[in-house]
């Protein structure tokens, strides 16, 4: 039977090698997590370690040629992790297995470095809260504080659990709002696609005839002939500068002055102000209360709160609040003094301190909260398809008129 040698980690983070009988690597791997160890490398005979080394320059080379950004991981990606794990976790599993058997598993470069950099820190005594704030590009402040709430009270795969469904709604949100812009969006870009290929390649065709005709062209058709004239000849300039506009607007946007502007736009726009207020209260209501459900201290989940509910206006009234709040004072006056979240949820809130349930209250207001970004979406859908249809029927029109006019005025001219 051949004979593995392999490198392991105990419960406690040492250090263990030693040698099994299998008849392959799987099973020596399965051997050698019987024994209550967590493989770290398994090689036939200490043959294959020359392969390894090989395979970990390649590697590092590949890691090399990539951008240097640290990997990180998407939302659907993290809630994919997590109820994964948390399965694991809820069959009796332990930490360290459960994230090495989820490092075994392939699914994408990002996800793989940082399952198995989390299982290497496990095994040598670092705590899963410790190990998840290295990676704080991927884990939020929201989930790490969380994650040690759980370690704290021995209720981590309770944690994970409720996590799961905090980010399943947090992603059913985004996919409302991502949903209501696809139709819009295809309106707009096959009417831009046809505006162009009218302009370059129909219109000339008819500028061509009316020349060799010799007739005097209607306003509408001289302008339209121009403009097409204009996009042939200038059309890469055309698109340099709407590139290099995107890119400023970008950019400025990025900036904290900008970004500001920005949001606080947003809240002042038709349709769009109701979209974005009921996302952000519908978030801040939910963080708040499954921080306050899992043990966190008030004025630590509204600063986590701050920092993710997504538009720095909101953010700076939690952020005013917050310094108006101590430990046991409520929290619902300093809110409605910023005058920026409403009265039903700073009221709801208030009920909720008075009974001292205020996770339920804010879990009511959350739910209150989605069923108005339902609302507003499909309102906002309902009033923007007609009239982006308008829009692009105007533009079509221009172009169709503007030919026809022409066509008949020679036509006249012929009979006459």
């Amino acid at each position: 039977m051949p004979q593995f040698k392999y490198i392991a980690r105990s419960r406690t983070g040492e250090k263990i090698e030693g040698k099994v009988e299998a008849q392959d690597r799987r099973a020596a791997l399965l051997q050698i997590e019987r024994m209550g160890q967590v493989p770290v490398s398994v090689s036939e005979g200490g043959a294959l370690a020359p392969a390894a080394d090989k395979s970990k320059e390649k590697k590092r080379f590949r890691f090399e040629l990539r951008s240097s950004r640290a990997p990180r991981m998407n939302l659907r990606e993290i809630l994919l992790l997590t109820r994964e794990l948390s399965d694991l976790l809820g069959s009796g599993m332990t930490l360290g297995n459960a994230l090495h058997t989820l490092s075994k598993r392939k699914t994408n470069p990002a996800q793989d470095e940082i399952v198995t950099a989390l299982r290497d820190e496990i095994v040598q005594g670092t705590s899963l809260s410790d190990a998840l704030s290295k990676w704080s590009d991927t884990f939020s402040t929201l989930y790490v504080s969380m994650v040690r709430a759980g370690e704290a009270s021995g209720q981590l795969a309770e944690v994970l659990e409720r996590l799961c469904r905090h980010f399943e709604r947090v992603q059913e949100a985004r996919d409302k709002v991502i949903t209501a812009l696809i139709y819009p969006g295809i309106i707009l870009s096959m009417g831009g696609l046809t505006m162009i290929f009218s302009m370059i390649f129909v219109v000339p065709r008819f500028s061509a005839i009316f020349a060799e005709l010799g007739s005097t062209l209607p306003l509408p058709t001289l302008i339209l002939i121009r403009l097409s004239s204009i996009m042939i000849k200038y059309g890469w300039a055309i698109a340099i500068g709407m590139v290099a506009i995107v890119v400023l607007i970008r950019r400025t946007l990025r900036t904290p002055a900008g970004q500001r502007w920005w949001h606080r736009a947003q809240l002042r726009l038709p349709l769009v102000k109701t979209i974005v207020t009921a996302n952000a209260f519908a978030h801040f209501a939910r963080t708040l209360g499954t921080l306050l459900a899992n043990g966190v201290q008030v004025l630590q989940a509204l600063s986590i709160v701050e920092d993710t509910v997504g538009n720095v206006v909101i953010a700076e009234a939690i952020r005013d609040a917050r310094s108006r709040v101590t430990d046991g004072a409520t929290i619902s006056l300093p809110l409605a003094q910023g005058k920026i979240f409403p009265p039903l949820l700073t009221d709801m809130l208030a009920v909720g301190e008075e009974s001292g349930d205020m996770s339920g209250a804010l879990m009511h207001i959350a739910k209150r909260y989605d069923d108005d970004l339902d609302r507003s979406v499909k309102v906002f859908t309902t009033v923007l398809e007609p009239i982006l249809l308008l829009f692009m029927a105007v533009l079509v029109g221009f172009v169709a008129i503007s030919m026809l006019l022409a066509v008949f005025d020679l036509t006249s001219g012929l009979k006459v």
